[in-house]
Formats: C-alpha cells, structure tokens, sequence
C-alpha cells in the first residue's frame, strides 16, 4: 500500500516538474539554433518516457498497460502544450504532443523488448 502512494506521489510529482518546466518563459540554452533545437526535443523525449515508466509503476500487475500510458502520456502531453500558450514567450505545438508521445513509446517498447524471451 505504501509503494502504491509513494508510485502515484512521484507521477504527480513528475507531472508538476512538466509544468513547472512549461511555465518557464524563456529556456534558451544559449546554444547554436540547431543544437537548441535538439536538446529541447531531447528533453521532450526523456520528460515522457519517465512520465510512461512512473505510470506503468502504478498500474496493477497483468493488467494491459501500453496503450493507457501512451493514452495518458498524450493527454498530459496535450495539456501541457495548451498550458504552454497560457504562458508569456510560449506556444503549443501539436508537434511536440507527438514527441512528447513517442518518447512514452520509446519507454513501452524498451519495456517490450528487455521482457521479449531471449532466442538461443
């Protein structure tokens, strides 16, 4: 019981760090345009695949998981990028929901793949 609360504090926690991140005006990493460009989708990817493995941590075991953590992982994604055009010097961008998704799918797949049964 206590692993299950302290599995959902840290998926809310994750969650806030998300939009803690979104609130930020400007996160410019005084890089080269392009090298920007990457960290910040690189950041997409990795923010969302932990978002996928902490939710993962709080389904019940057996249960078919993979669609509801690219589910939920786009629907946080989603609100997160319409939080994003609340915020001054920021913008939503469908495109960064499907980042933001594929990183999740990154996560499931990795998962997939580490359980798959080893051919000898």
């Amino acid at each position: 019981m206590l692993r299950r609360s302290l599995d959902y504090l840290a998926l809310g926690a994750w969650i806030v760090v998300i939009f803690w991140f979104s609130s930020q005006p400007d996160l410019s990493s005084g890089l080269e345009t392009w090298k920007d460009l990457v960290l910040r989708k690189a950041a997409h990817l990795t923010e969302y695949f932990v978002l996928a493995f902490l939710w993962l941590r709080c389904r019940a075991p057996g249960r078919s998981s993979t669609v509801s953590a690219l589910v939920f992982a786009g629907a946080v994604a989603a609100a997160d990028e319409w939080y994003q055009t609340t915020v001054h010097g920021r913008s939503g961008r469908l495109a960064d929901v499907g980042i933001d998704v594929a990183g999740a799918a990154l996560l499931v797949l990795l998962r997939r793949f580490l359980k798959a049964p080893k051919i000898v």
